[in-house]
This record gives structure tokens, sequence and C-alpha cells, in this order.
């Protein structure tokens, strides 16, 4: 009679154990699922889990917002949220992690207020998830607010909460307030450096930067993926390509050479400093590529005038099942501008909002690029015409730019009046304006658009032009005797001079804005930053080394042709970066085809 009395317990027993395997080995399921990305498999466990009423324990509504996060669906994890009761810290740290990480700035921050209102304490988790929030917003002001908080209830000295501030702060720009709260962290750690890092290569402050970088190596810092792409990017737009490639060798040594955010960034890095083979094998090695490491390579192509590769990658995008962007379009439309190709922009510019992708002021920018280095002039303003948006500098300036090209003053002098309604605008616009009045040989009103970039006290950007050569950067400025060995510069440019005469070259000295005499003018021209640099650099590197010299500004008309022929007089691969595009020149042609 006493036998039921003693099963029970052990019926009980049996249930719990039963319930804590399953509990277990849904919470296992869910953690594989999530990292292989699997969202059938998951939604199937979902309803599982719905089915078997453990939804409520705090623990599995944590794994699941977390899945949604990683398979980046915010939204979802909203809903997974709003369904557990009750709602642990873990559980709000989970979903306002899921929506910052997810580009959701907004709604994180709501959720964050929500949890104050619901008397939540915020800890080392839910901070940094807030701040990361305010860094995308880029609005420091709010993460001030969070900061001032988190120094209320002791948390400001935590060193994950002291990281994510210190990365807030230097991607809002305040790189000085950064720097404050990063000396006083009493603890660091690889989130701080690489935000500091990070924050000092966003200024172009890349002398800071790079110190930063071997500090932190010096302390035995077991720095990231996130700290090396910060390093490559400056080294990227400094182009110091060999410093760069001693990075390269580091990630290798470290195995992250595979991570997706540094593959981005070496593609940057030999592409800026013109090597875009070095991209083409980065892109090929890297195994799971993100949207970022696409569209670095697209750009990379696009500036190196391989447009039919654009269309190939657009196309191998499209066939994976990536999903293009905002950023991918502009790649892609860059391309067309600069190969001239009129139909295929057009065609990309409609595609856009087939992928859901809005037209911003950039792509309209690009368009009206295309349309008017290729003389579509008028077209190109009745594009403008009907924007959606108030046409910005960038949109007229690409007017400006076909005008100067196809040499109509009229059109120019309208499009002028545009941009000056919009008020300040910056040098480059004034350049261009005068530029389009040098190349119709109307000077006086060239040096009047000059005027004006004076009288309203802006300066023009001074042309230089750097080559890298033994771990140093070499600068050169249009008729620079400076360098320590100018002479020898020179007299290779008269030697050249020769050379290139004989060859057939004339001086197009259409090319100087100034009105001075013809002798002048040609001497003008011989001296420009880029002929100074490659006649250093023929002096200074071995024969089979191709030179690759930097430009801060748009190449001009006449050094085009020069470096052609220097190319075929010398029988050296010349590539140039400009502002703009790379120019590959070898046996006395141009990789752009005259077409930039």
């Amino acid at each position: 009679m006493n036998y039921p009395l003693v099963q029970e317990p052990l019926q009980q027993t049996t249930f719990c154990q039963s319930f804590n395997l399953n509990y277990r080995a849904i919470c296992n399921n869910l953690l594989s699922l999530t990292q292989s990305r699997s969202l059938p498999k998951g939604l199937a466990l979902h309803a599982h889990i719905i089915k078997s009423g453990i939804q409520i324990i705090p623990l599995v509504s944590h794994h699941l917002i977390n899945f949604y996060s990683k398979l980046q669906r915010p939204i979802d994890s909203t809903l997974v949220f709003h369904e557990t009761h009750p709602k642990s810290s873990t559980t709000w740290s989970s979903v306002i992690s899921s929506l910052s990480q997810n580009e959701q700035p907004i709604l994180a921050l709501q959720f964050f207020r929500q949890m104050l209102h619901d008397g939540v304490t915020p800890d080392d988790h839910i901070f940094p998830c807030a701040t990361k929030a305010c860094g995308i917003l880029c609005d420091y002001r709010i993460g001030q607010s969070i900061h001032c908080f988190a120094f209320k209830i002791g948390f400001d000295s935590d060193v994950f909460v002291g990281s994510s501030l210190v990365d807030m702060y230097a991607k809002c720009g305040n790189i000085e307030i950064a720097r404050k709260v990063f000396d006083q962290m009493p603890e660091r750690n690889v989130v701080s450096w690489s935000g500091m890092i990070y924050g000092y290569a966003q200024m172009a402050e890349d002398e800071e930067a790079l110190r930063l970088f071997k500090l932190a190596l010096g302390e035995g810092l077991d720095v990231n993926d996130f700290t090396f792409s910060s390093v490559i990017r400056v080294c990227a737009n400094s182009t110091l390509l060999e410093l760069g490639k001693q990075i390269h060798g580091l990630c290798l040594k470290t195995s992250y050479d595979s991570s997706s955010f540094i593959g981005s960034a070496l593609i940057s890095l030999y592409s800026k400093c013109g090597l875009v083979e070095g991209a083409y094998r980065v892109f090929n090695e890297v195994p799971v590529r993100n949207l970022g490491m696409w569209n670095a390579m697209l750009i990379a192509c696009a500036q190196h005038g391989h447009t039919e590769k654009v269309f190939g990658l657009f196309k191998e995008m499209e066939g994976i099942g990536m999903k293009p962007n905002f950023i991918t379009f502009l790649c892609v439309l860059y391309a067309c501008s600069h190969a001239g190709l009129v139909p295929e922009g057009k065609f990309y510019f409609d595609l856009m909002k087939k992928h859901g992708v809005e037209p911003g002021d950039q792509h309209y920018a690009s368009l009206v690029d295309c349309l008017g280095r290729a003389g579509k002039l008028q077209e190109a303003v009745q594009v403008i015409e009907k924007m959606p948006m108030q046409p910005t500098e960038s949109v007229w300036g690409a007017l400006l730019t076909g005008c100067r090209i196809h040499k109509n003053t009229e059109l120019a002098a309208y499009v002028a009046d545009r941009v000056f309604e919009l008020g300040p605008v910056s040098s480059g616009v004034h350049v261009l304006l005068s530029n389009a009045y040098a190349a119709a040989g109307r000077y006086q009103e060239a040096a009047k658009a000059r005027k004006m970039l004076r009288d309203r006290g802006v300066k023009k950007e001074t042309g230089l032009s750097w080559v890298e050569e033994g771990n140093k950067v070499h600068t050169f400025a249009a008729g620079d005797r400076s360098h320590s060995k100018y002479k020898e510069i020179y007299e290779k440019l008269d030697e050249l001079g020769d050379y290139m005469e004989q060859a057939g070259y004339v001086a197009d000295t259409n090319y100087v804005l100034q009105q001075v005499a013809g002798q002048e003018k040609s001497e003008t021209i011989r001296y420009h930053s880029e002929r100074l640099a490659i006649a250093f650099a023929l002096i200074t590197f071995p024969p089979e080394r191709p030179i690759r010299i930097m430009k801060n500004l748009r190449v001009c008309g006449d050094c085009h042709n020069a470096i052609k022929i220097i190319s075929k007089c010398t029988k050296r691969v010349i590539i140039v970066r400009d502002n703009n595009r790379f120019h590959r020149f070898e046996g006395g042609k141009c990789s752009c085809g005259d077409y930039w």
C-alpha cells in the first residue's frame, strides 16, 4: 500500500531529468544552428520550443534572440523578446545587442530607454550595446548621456564599458574625448586599443594611429581582426605598401587572413597602391566573403579600369544571393562613368529600385557624371531637374566636369550660379569652373573664378605627388626644389624632354590656366609634381620595378600625354593614381583609353 508514496518522487525526478536534458539539448541545438546560420532548421526548432512551452525560460529566449540577430533578422528578435516573461537583464541585453548589431540604432536606444523605465539597471553588457548604437548614429550627445549614467552608477571604470565609450567617441569624430577616456582607463583591452586606432585612422591622423598600434604590440596585446583592418586601412590611405605587406604577413601568422574584414582592408590596400593583382589574390583566397569584400573588389576593378570584371562580379553576387547595397551600385555606376558606358549606366541606375535600394544624391552624381563625360549634357541637366531631392554640390560638380571636357562654358556658368546658391562651396567647384573657362580659352573668366575663390577665403588644395622608396615617402609639389636629389631629378627631366621631342611630343599649354608667355607655359608644365616624382623613381628604382606614383589631384591632360611617351621611351611600367582613378602607362598607352 505504500508503493505509490515511494514511486511518486521517482517519477518527478525522472520528469525533471528528462526536462533538463530536453532543455539543454534545445539550447545546444540553437547554438549550433546560430553558428551554421541555418534559418529553416532554426524556425522549425522555434516552433518546437513554442509547442513545448519552454519559450518562457529566459536563457532559451536569449538563445532565440541571438539566433535571429546573427541571421540579420532583428525584428524577429524583438518579437521573441516581447513574448518572454519575465524579462531578465540578459534578455534586455540580447535584444538591444541584436538591434545595434543589425544597424537599428534608434530602436536599440528606444529599448534601452524602456529598460530604464522598467527599473532594470544596465550592466557591463548592456552599456556597450547602447554606446554602439550611438556610434552608428554618430551622435555623441546621446553617448555622453549614457557615459554620465555609467559614471553615476560606477561602471565608467569597467574595461568593457570604457572600451565601448572610446569606440563610440572615436566613431563620432570626437577623438580628443576618446583619447581622454582611453588615457584614464585603469585597464585596457583589444576593443579600447582598436577603437582608438580606428579613431585616429578615421581622422587621417595616420602617424598617431601607427604609433598606437606599435605601442599595443609592445604591450603584448592580442590584437584582433578589427585592429588589423584599421591599421591596414591607414597603410592604404597613406599608400604605405611595404608596411601594409608586413602587417599582411602578421595576419597570415595569426590566421586572421581569412577574416572578411581584413580581406576588404587588404583589397583596398593593394588596389590603392596600384597592385590590383594583389587585390584579386586576396579576394580569391578568403573563404567567406561579406558584402564589404565584394564592394571593395568592385571599386578596385572600377578604379583600375577593369569594367567587364565589375559587371562579372555583380552577376556573381546576384547568383549566390548576395544582396547589393547603395555602395555596390555606386561602384558599378562609377565603372560605367569612367568607361563611357551610358546605356549600362542607365540600366544599373534603374536596377537599384528592383533591389530595394533608393537612389541617393551620390548615385545621381554618378549618373550625371556618366552622361556629362559622354557629351550628353542636356540629358544630364534633365536628370538633375527630375531629382526627388535638392541637387548637391557633388551633382553640380559632375555636370561641371562634363562642361570642362566638352568646353561648354555657357552651361558651366549656369551651373556655377546654381552651385553658389547652395552657399559656401569647396575649392574644387571653383577650380572646375576656372578650368572649364580656361579649356575654352576664356582666360579672363577663368581669372575671375580664381579671384572669387580667393575673395571667399577658400584655399585651393596644393597639387602633390608622392612615391614610396625604402620605407620612406618622397613628396613633390610643382616646381619643387626641396628634395635632396633635386639636381639629378631636373637633369633627368631635361634628358626625358629631348627623348620626348624626338618622339613627337609637343606640350599642350592649354592646361596652364594662367595668362603667361608660351615658353613660361612649357616650363610650368614640365615641372608638374607627377613628373618630378617619376624622374626621381627613374633615377632610384631598378629597371624591372614598376613605378607607382600617387597624386592628390586629377592628372592634367598634358601630363597624361607626356607620361604615355615617357613609358614608351624608358620602357617602364608607370602607374599613376590621381584623385579619380588609376592610370597604367605601358608602351605609350594608358589603361584608361584616354577617357577619364
